[in-house]
């Protein structure tokens, strides 16, 4: 451990569940600052802007602000501007997350060229799923993959943890985009290597000397693992015993909480 120059650390899980923090949490992050390592918090979060997230979680006693954190959509505009640029975007989100897609043509779902008048979009953007998954958004944006669009995702991952229990997330909806359209998505959020490189490149390190701490084992921990960081897997969040057995390879270290990740440091 002597080697790690940057901690990479994701939020909902890990930090908290349902915007509360765990147990430990909020005194460990202390403990990370007073040691000066540089750290950022990297989530694949799509319901907040990264200003909102710093706000509840510095309410919450988290010592961080909005330069500490990496989300999903900002990596998502990002991209879109350097690998699609004013292309023609529909966004299908839960949650408004327009504040981090500033340059980013947003086309208005109920103006979104169905009807064959020429605005259709060049891109569907999926975000997180919620309520706004419904058939007709989910059919619209079937519509325009058949006739060309491309298919960008912020993250495929199935299900979350709230605090009423597991929920499907964005990917159990976009493996059947992908298949209905026969289209692969372009994923922008974690395990996407770009998401890592940009979020340690901000650190001022190189892969091999940073640390990753995630409640997903695949798209957290061993994600970042085949990237060439070291990968740490939580017992909190969305961690199943069924799925750690299962999963396609081992984590560097396994910890009950965030709690404990100070005293694996030292």
């Amino acid at each position: 451990m002597q080697r790690v120059r940057a901690v990479l650390i994701d939020i909902d899980g890990v930090l908290t569940v349902s915007w509360r923090p765990l147990p430990g949490a909020v005194e460990a992050m202390r403990r990370l600052r007073d040691t000066g390592v540089p750290l950022a918090l990297v989530t694949n979060t799509t319901s907040r802007t990264r200003a909102s997230i710093a706000s509840v979680l510095a309410e919450a006693g988290f010592p961080v602000t909005a330069d500490d954190i990496l989300t999903a959509p900002a990596v998502t505009a990002a991209y879109l501007t350097e690998h699609a640029p004013g292309a023609r975007c529909l966004l299908l989100n839960s949650g408004d997350i327009r504040e981090d897609f500033a340059g980013i043509h947003l086309v208005d779902p109920d103006d979104d060229g169905t009807a064959g008048d020429g605005t259709a979009p060049d891109v569907v953007v999926v975000g997180g799923a919620g309520p706004e998954f419904g058939y007709a958004a989910l059919n619209r944006a079937f519509a325009h993959l058949q006739r060309g669009a491309r298919l960008v995702a912020m993250h495929r991952n199935l299900y979350w943890r709230t605090d009423t229990g597991l929920q499907l997330d964005t990917g159990a909806f976009l493996l059947g985009l992908e298949r209905a359209a026969r289209v692969e998505a372009e994923v922008t959020g974690k395990p996407a290597e770009a998401f890592f490189a940009t979020a340690v490149e901000r650190l001022g390190c190189a892969m091999g000397d940073a640390l990753m701490v995630g409640d997903d084992i695949e798209s957290d921990v061993l994600a970042a693992q085949r990237h060439g960081l070291t990968g740490v897997l939580v017992r909190t969040g969305k961690y199943l015993p069924e799925t750690h057995r299962a999963a396609s390879g081992a984590p560097d270290h396994v910890l009950d909480s965030f709690a404990d990740l100070p005293a694996l440091l030292d």
